[in-house]
């Protein structure tokens, strides 16, 4: 089954809290989740609702074998959590990742065997090695932008598709780009100059926005995901964002005639 990485340029911008949410939305729906944490924060876990107190992780130390890392959570999600390091950890990790990318691409090849799992990758912002060996190979790249000048700024990036780098393979890649805008205030003359750009510049690409909205802050807060659409606002928004993730990746009702199988796998060159 399909392979979304969602990244974003910069911290900040809301990546963790939108990847939790679309994760959460398509594993209520029947979808079997697995979301990897690539994120050193290692926050995932928190919105997913597992305990302050756990920090273990794929990447704690020692390490651990990654089935073992596994966690079910409450929101029936299925968790890799990449686990609580101390900075020069997380320095050193880095570059044993650019040495030994197999180290995140082994687990993840393993997992999209399963055909009916979606995997879903919340990776570090800004350029990292942990996602390199995922982002090539991943059906869709979302990435998040807020609406504020600093994101105005890497519009021309993102449209172009520089943001992946340059040359052949980062136009093959800009195929598979999508973006979300967050924390819209549209009584805010900047966030909706913002919105408005991105839509010029992104045309179709640009396949949500998501409300500034204090019950997010308030549910977040409370160690809650805001689920329920009815109630308007983000939560309206997010799950507008689920469906057009869904959509973009041909996610079918799980057990639906013609419910697409794994595509992330045929670019490993593994069809069994």
């Amino acid at each position: 089954m399909p392979l979304l990485c969602v990244s974003s340029p910069k911290g900040g911008v809301g990546k963790t809290t939108l990847s939790a949410h679309i994760a959460a939305h398509l594993a209520a729906r029947g979808h079997r989740v697995t979301a990897l944490d690539l994120d050193p924060q290692n926050a995932l876990r928190l919105h997913l609702g597992l305990p302050l107190s756990d920090e273990e992780g794929f990447f704690s130390d020692p390490p651990r074998p990654w089935r073992e890392a596994l966690r079910e959570t409450p929101s029936g999600v299925r968790l890799l959590p990449h686990g609580t390091l101390d900075p020069r950890k997380v320095i050193r990790l880095q570059a044993e990742l650019l040495d030994a990318p197999e180290r995140i691409a082994a687990p993840v090849r393993e997992l999209l065997r399963d055909p009916g799992q979606v995997v879903l990758v919340d990776c570090p912002p800004g350029p990292s090695a942990g996602p390199s060996a995922l982002v090539p190979v991943a059906d869709l790249l979302l990435v998040v932008l807020l609406a504020d000048a600093g994101s105005a700024a890497l519009l021309p990036q993102v449209a172009s598709g520089r943001i992946l780098g340059h040359g052949t393979l980062s136009s093959r890649l800009s195929a598979k780009l999508a973006v979300v805008v967050n924390q819209v205030g549209l009584d805010s003359p900047l966030s909706k100059a913002v919105l408005d750009g991105a839509s010029r510049a992104l045309g179709p690409r640009l396949i949500g926005a998501v409300a500034r909205d204090e019950a997010l802050a308030e549910a977040l807060a409370d160690k809650r995901l805001l689920l329920d659409p009815t109630i308007g606002g983000a939560a309206e928004d997010l799950a507008m964002l689920a469906d057009a993730v869904a959509q973009r990746l041909d996610l079918k009702p799980p057990g639906a005639a013609g419910a697409r199988g794994f595509s992330a796998l045929a670019d490993w060159g593994i069809t069994e």
